[in-house]
Formats: C-alpha cells, structure tokens, sequence
C-alpha cells in the first residue's frame, strides 16, 4: 500500500511541480510569467553565444591530448605508480579524460566494457569514477567563459582536488563492495 502510493506521488511530482511553481508566481507574487520566461530564453540563448569559443577551445584541446598520444604516453608512465594500490591500467584513461570530457569519457567507458564487460571490477570502477567526478575544464571553461572571469584563482585546485578524491573514493568503495 505504501509502495503503491509513494509510487503514484513520484509519478506526480515534477508535473505538479511544473504546474505549481508558475501559479504561484502568477497568483501570489503577481509575476508575468511568459514575459519572464521569455526573458529568461534570451538570455540563456545570449549567454549560450558568449561561451561558444570556449567550449570550441576546449574540445579541440582534448582532440589533440588524445589524437596525439600524450593520453597513451601518461597511462604508460602512470601504470607502474598505479599498479602499486592495484588500481588497474584500464581504468587510468577513464580517471585522467574525466576531468577534460564527459562524452570522451563516455567513448573510453564504453571501450572498457567491450573488453573488460560491465560487470567485472573494471567496468563498475570507471562506471564509479563517472558518477563521481566531474567535466572540470569543461565546467570551469563554460562558466567562468559565461560571466568572463578572468582569474580562477582556487577553482581549478579545488576542482581537481575534488575530483581526486572521487577517484579514488571510487577506487575504494569498488573494493569493498566488489
């Protein structure tokens, strides 16, 4: 019974959501709603043209750290530190391009599965490391590139350190459970 209804409340909850949150605007807060929606497009599609260059910037940079050989050169020279905490080569790719490219990422994934399979402790490491790390230049590059920001100052750091630690969180929890 309970199952059935916490069921049927999350079929409703976006669409009373979406319902809702406009209503109240409109009746209690006397918002114009589809002006401000409108609003809100241009200037989502404005901010969308502002940052163009930098995601261009960013994805061809990745291109050529892959295309290159430098992302086969770092996993060769990083394998021997790896392999010390027995974290496995395959799953190196995944960790370094993480932070550059999510559907780079999703490539080396998928690579990883035809080979290793989805189940094997490989396959669920960089599935782990997917969900816990973050596109970090591309992040950085959209929403500094957005609001023009000009020095990161600690963001960078801070971002990589974050995601450092969702690897090897990562790495640790698929330990135990795997």
């Amino acid at each position: 019974m309970l199952k059935d209804l916490l069921s049927a409340a999350s079929n409703w909850v976006v669409p009373l959501l979406l319902l809702g949150i406009p209503l109240y605007a409109f009746t209690v807060r006397r918002v114009k709603v589809y002006e401000s929606f409108i609003e809100g497009a241009k200037e989502g599609f404005w901010i969308g043209v502002k940052i163009i260059p930098y995601l261009v910037g960013i994805l061809v940079a990745i291109g050529m750290f892959r295309a290159s050989g430098a992302m086969d050169l770092l996993v060769a020279g990083l394998r021997p530190l790896t392999g010390l905490f027995g974290f496995p080569a395959e799953a190196l790719p995944v960790a370094l391009l993480r932070p550059l490219s999510g559907s780079g990422t999703l490539g080396l994934i998928s690579d990883v599965f035809q080979t290793a399979g989805p189940d094997s402790f490989v396959g669920r490491l960089v599935s782990v490391i997917e969900g816990s790390t973050e596109t970090t230049f591309y992040v950085l590059a959209v929403y500094f590139g957005s609001v023009a920001v000009r020095k990161s100052r600690h963001a960078l750091p801070a971002s990589l350190l974050g995601d450092l630690t969702g690897v090897v969180a990562a790495f640790i929890v698929c330990r135990l459970l795997f």
